[in-house]
């Protein structure tokens, strides 16, 4: 890490655009970034485990976590489940000065973005439509109905590109993740 100020990096983008596989490698090869983990009522995929990938969460829980103010940001995803950010975890990380980043879809990334528009927001593009079709395909995680029902919205998560602060094209993961780091501290200024 560059010596300066941390900040909160905000990193969405449509699905399947590997997202999630960016944010691994960010948590593999830098520890001393503080990475959120959100809340969502969706099951676990395979390989995933609670409080590492997601907190698995109860419909009635996550209504509750809604109804506390627990939540950074909220929203129904694919028309299906419900993600979230818990809040507390990303105010202790930004209080400890950490470099943090929250990994959230398009209508989180919004809603963080009117409530702390200091943040830095990044969208995370495919190279290519067919590239990204291929991706969800390769994962074999959804039903065909899932990866239609995702392809649909991938179409909107891709035209609100214009909304992010910079964007960074996923060809190679490594490469992406580390274009993203560089972008967590802001330089300090002489004085």
């Amino acid at each position: 890490m560059a010596d300066g100020r941390s900040r909160l990096v905000v990193l969405a983008g449509p699905t399947a655009v590997g997202k999630g596989t960016v944010a691994a490698e960010v948590r593999e090869r830098h520890p001393d970034v503080w990475i959120s983990v959100s809340a969502t009522t969706r099951p676990p995929r395979p390989g995933e485990e609670h409080g590492v990938h997601y907190w698995f969460v109860s419909d009635a829980e996550f209504d509750r976590m809604i109804e506390a103010d627990d939540l950074l940001e909220w929203a129904v995803v694919h028309k299906a489940a419900r993600y979230g950010t818990p809040r507390g975890p990303v105010d202790q990380a930004l209080a400890a000065g950490r470099p943090a980043m929250l990994e959230i879809d398009l209508q989180g990334a919004r809603q963080v973005r009117r409530t702390m528009p200091d943040a830095l927001f990044v969208f995370l593009k495919p190279p290519s439509w067919e590239e990204l079709v291929r991706r969800l395909v390769g994962r074999g995680t959804e039903t065909e109905a899932e990866r239609t029902r995702r392809l649909e919205t991938a179409k909107d998560e891709l035209a609100a590109e214009r909304e992010f602060d910079v964007t960074i094209v996923n060809h190679e993961v490594p490469v992406a993740a580390a274009e993203l780091v560089a972008l967590m501290t802001v330089p300090t200024r002489a004085s």
